[in-house]
């Protein structure tokens, strides 16, 4: 997952340097001498024509989807990420999954009319009942914590799917640490 956050921070921060390098102009030589000057600037407004080319100025919105990606599941996820990872048989919020949080509130509170649902998931281990209740305390860990840095709770349902929609499908710890997750998905 975090190759592929990478990957996604890499062609975003690409995007915006060919955007910057399209914007920028290069000045045309000037002389010295101020009649041939003169007539160049006035054979320009003559014809109504400036001698540079100009670029229309960014929107504001245009703008605010560049640095915060847009209020959509892709904007989040470009942003912040859409999910956090817990511990074998925990629902306690690592220090990883706090940072990744904190982004995330930082997005929220951009985009205040957005509202989430928190997914609770595990890996294929326990029974379906267990998975199903572990779920549910991983997605109201998340929730609480959005909660305490300012996200109102009325913006965010839970729901715990267990081991149902893995991410990663096979055997041993690598696929099963990407299934314990808390997913945040833009409704």
């Amino acid at each position: 997952m975090t190759s592929e956050r990478l990957g996604k921070n890499i062609a975003i921060i690409s995007a915006a340097a060919l955007l910057l390098a399209a914007c920028s102009t290069t000045p045309e030589p000037t002389t010295d001498t101020s009649a041939s000057t003169e007539t160049s600037q006035d054979s320009s407004q003559a014809s109504g024509q400036p001698t540079q080319p100009t670029t229309a100025p960014m929107t504001a919105e245009e703008l605010d989807a560049q640095k915060w990606g847009g209020s959509s599941q892709d904007g989040l996820t470009a942003f912040a990420g859409d999910r956090v990872f817990f511990e074998y048989d925990s629902s306690e919020i690592t220090d990883e999954a706090r940072r990744t949080l904190a982004k995330q509130v930082e997005w929220l509170m951009h985009y205040p009319r957005v509202r989430v649902s928190i997914e609770g998931h595990c890996d294929e281990r326990g029974t379906r009942e267990y998975n199903l209740a572990l779920g549910e305390r991983r997605a109201n860990a998340v929730k609480n914590y959005l909660i305490a840095l300012g996200v109102p709770a009325s913006r965010m349902n839970t729901i715990s799917y267990g081991k149902e929609r893995p991410a990663v499908v096979g055997n041993g710890e690598s696929t099963w640490s990407q299934n314990r997750r808390g997913v945040l998905r833009v409704q």
